[in-house]
């Protein structure tokens, strides 16, 4: 592929489920790029579960990224999900710096909470080291919950006015990303499921509506990223690149929707072709 590129995917590895790694590398790779990991940490199955363990791996992330600075190794794509330690906050944004380079794209999923509530662990001091990330990033794309506690805007809101809306994206971008896209919205005015977005490139605003299935599995917002990261290394502007990923996750959502167990998300590796349709 000409357009190949090199992609290192910050993330939590799950044993059981396709969510995080699992979930954004059989999607990149699809797409044709050279993918590559860093394990923030190792997850016995998703957290849909109840019942699961975790191993933090912020030691093997050190000496992997002393390894790779020896042996020189650079990437043209950087993204950031799961962080299973406060320390990982400072150990990823001094990697970033270190691989700053003209072209570098650097995509952050601030992973924190959803549905209007944080997930169980984290804290306000998980909050505030999520904004140092961010504030290194080119694009960041929390759903609307993580984009109300980042913001402190309309915590636990579920549906959100045009005015309001713009007011959590102007708070996010006032850390410092370049362009933002909150998943998971719904607008007030209309009861429309819909994505807020601010793209940096043409300085504009935009809302994009999506068809809403009512069906939750994990690791969907995996998937959403890898798509948005390969389309926009693919040379789409910012809002078609978002479009796109919403219309392949609303696809791969309705060919799973009758898969009884749900909690180990959807089967991926399955429904590639939707890439290409």
């Amino acid at each position: 592929m000409e357009n190949s590129k090199n992609i290192l995917i910050i993330n939590d590895m799950p044993g059981y489920g396709k969510v995080a790694l699992a979930a954004m590398l059989p999607i990149l790779s699809n797409m044709g790029h050279s993918i590559y990991n860093l394990p923030t940490a190792l997850v016995s199955n998703t957290l849909d579960y109840g019942t699961f363990t975790i191993l933090d791996t912020t030691d093997y992330m050190v000496k992997a990224i002393e390894v790779w600075k020896e042996l020189g190794f650079q990437f043209d794509c950087i993204t950031t999900g799961f962080l299973a330690s406060a320390a990982q906050v400072g150990i990823i944004r001094d990697f970033i710096a270190s691989q700053k380079k003209e072209g570098l794209l650097v995509m952050t999923d601030p992973i924190m909470g959803d549905d209007g509530k944080l997930y169980n662990g984290v804290t306000e001091e998980t909050i505030g080291n999520m904004r140092r990330l961010i504030g290194v990033a080119d694009v960041i794309v929390p759903n609307l919950t993580e984009g109300e506690f980042l913001t402190g805007l309309y915590q636990g809101k579920e549906a959100l006015t045009k005015e309001e809306a713009r007011r959590v994206v102007d708070g996010l971008l006032a850390y410092g990303p370049r362009s933002v896209v909150v998943t998971s919205g719904q607008e007030a005015e209309t009861g429309q499921h819909v994505v807020w977005g601010f793209d940096h490139a043409s300085g504009e605003y935009f809302t994009i509506p999506y068809r809403f299935i009512k069906v939750h599995f994990p690791g969907t917002g995996d998937m959403f990223s890898a798509v948005l990261t390969g389309e926009l290394l693919a040379g789409r502007t910012f809002p078609q690149a978002v479009k796109r990923a919403m219309d392949v996750l609303e696809r791969l959502i309705f060919l799973e929707q009758d898969e009884i167990e749900k909690n180990k998300g959807i089967r991926v590796e399955k429904y590639l072709s939707v890439l290409t349709e």
